[in-house]
């Protein structure tokens, strides 16, 4: 950056504190660079103390010479970066810290410098040095971040469902739905979705400001959201394993339509119920959800899967390797087996030629010799894409995207790979 920039990395100070203009100004620059309204001092105090309880670290790219007259002050920074850290899921209930990245922008007058790979570089070696293994992100743009070896490993997908005469389940209720107060998912939300958490590979703990959203205390002008509702679901032991916030939208949104805040449940049984719940609201013919799963029990469990119109399916979650041997034996493994694999890596975090070995599911992963040849070739982005098996090896080697030397290579690696479950994240940072 030379002698123009400085980058300033710090905690949100405390609402009395001296520093806390700093904290404020970042905002500034990230309401510039998401083109959000200015929020007022009241909503921002909220954020920021949301940022502690996740204890996030900021990051700030600051000029250090004069400005010119009338242009934003030296204080707001002209790029910004966040991060902190939570779990993933990487299959079979195993967790891994993760290094999340959020709240990234560089102002527009100051693109092309190199302002951002350094922030990223600086903070992908900072995560390394800490011991953390892999970074996570999601992208606004689909064209930015492979560059730095973030790979695509989830999915997600818009749903509305007709929930009229058509809308029959096939599912015997295995437990009881009751309208809530929408206050105790304060209370509730964290606990069903460290239950979700723990089945769901792909799943990224959340940060606090979701309990807060969907219970409507944090609604998007930072007062309570009043329109907020909530449902519980109970086991057969009268134990919370599921619930889902809702909002209806409105008697001149036609047809009549709800809109799902939030749908977590412990198990595949409370998932139905909470689904056979919704489909029964009165005077409601739609259900739209903006963060549904692409494989989705829902569609197979209707007697008509056509109740189901899907659109906008998106990436969702990107992964980003910083540590072959730490990430990879983290999470367990569906076959046994033998795969000599060759890592690019343009940062160099990754590069090498690894063999995996998995035996009982559990692996062990070493350099391999001069005299063992790679049986595929790949970028450390490709390598996240598979990580969590949602992105397919043979597919991506049909693309190009990774090379396969030795035939049948990258279909092996799909067994292996492969995890208990559908993958999916429903955590956005």
């Amino acid at each position: 950056m030379g002698e123009k920039y400085e980058v300033r990395r710090f905690r949100v100070a405390e609402k009395d504190s001296p520093d806390y203009s700093r904290s404020t100004d970042w905002m500034r620059a990230v309401e510039d660079g998401f083109y959000d309204n200015r929020r007022s001092a009241e909503f921002v105090d909220k954020i920021f103390s949301m940022y502690r309880s996740d204890d996030r670290e900021l990051t700030g790219v600051y000029q250090t010479g004069s400005v010119l007259p009338h242009s934003l002050a030296a204080d707001i920074p002209v790029a910004t970066f966040g991060s902190l850290l939570k779990t993933l899921n990487t299959g079979y209930g195993r967790q891994l810290d993760t290094r999340l990245v959020t709240a990234v922008t560089v102002r527009g007058t100051h693109r092309r410098r190199g302002l951002l790979r350094q922030m990223m570089t600086e903070d992908l070696a900072s995560a390394k040095t800490q011991g953390q293994v892999m970074a996570a992100l999601t992208a606004s743009e689909g064209s930015i971040y492979r560059r730095f070896g973030y790979g695509v490993a989830t999915f997600e997908r818009s749903i509305k469902v007709d929930t009229g005469p058509r809308f029959q389940l096939r599912h015997e209720p295995a437990g009881t739905v009751e309208i809530a107060d929408r206050k105790v998912l304060l209370e509730v939300a964290p606990r069903v979705f460290a239950q979700s958490h723990q089945a769901t590979p792909g799943s990224i703990m959340r940060q606090e400001s979701y309990r807060q959203r969907v219970s409507g205390a944090f609604g998007q002008d930072g007062s309570e959201d009043q329109g907020i509702r909530c449902a519980l679901h109970y086991n057969s032991d009268g134990e919370v394993d599921g619930y889902v916030s809702y909002k209806f939208a409105g008697w001149e949104a036609k047809p009549y339509t709800v809109n799902i805040v939030d749908l977590v449940a412990g198990s595949d049984a409370a998932y139905l119920d909470l689904w056979k719940f919704l489909g029964a609201i009165d005077l409601v013919e739609r259900i739209s959800w903006e963060e549904a799963p692409v494989d989705d029990p829902l569609g197979w469990a209707l007697e008509d899967p056509r109740c189901i119109e899907s659109s906008d399916h998106r990436d969702m979650l990107w992964l980003r390797i910083l540590d072959v041997a730490g990430a990879l034996t983290a999470r367990r493994y569906s076959a046994d087996g033998t795969l000599v694999f060759e890592v690019s890596d343009t940062l160099g975090f990754a590069s090498g030629t690894y063999r995996l070995e998995v035996r009982d599911g559990e692996a062990s992963l070493t350099n391999a010799g001069e005299d063992q040849s790679p049986e595929l070739t790949l970028d450390v982005a490709e390598l996240g894409s598979i990580y969590l098996g949602a992105v397919c090896p043979v597919t991506l080697t049909a693309a190009g995207r990774i090379t396969e030397k030795i035939p049948g290579a990258a279909l092996k690696a799909r067994q292996m790979f492969a995890v208990e479950r559908s993958t999916h994240c429903m955590t956005h940072f």
